[in-house]
């Protein structure tokens, strides 16, 4: 995983995470594999450290991310 050491978050933004998260896993075929999760996970961590606030871009943007990575 990067490294996400520096970065804080207020618990709201935390819950909105999770929601872009949870969101993002659960439109993903089962078994959904760790390393996914993972990728998901740090799109949504950078992309908020970067200021999104929106869990649905948050959402879209780690979906994005995801399938891009999965092409190369």
């Amino acid at each position: 995983m990067k490294d996400f050491s520096n970065a804080a978050f207020p618990p709201e933004m935390i819950s909105l995470m999770k929601t872009a998260l949870d969101g993002a896993v659960s439109t993903l075929p089962h078994p959904v594999s760790s390393a996914h999760v993972q990728s998901i996970a740090e799109t949504i961590l950078r992309t908020t450290r970067e200021g999104e606030r929106d869990p649905t871009m948050l959402k879209t943007m780690a979906l994005l991310e995801l399938q891009l990575a999965e092409r190369e």
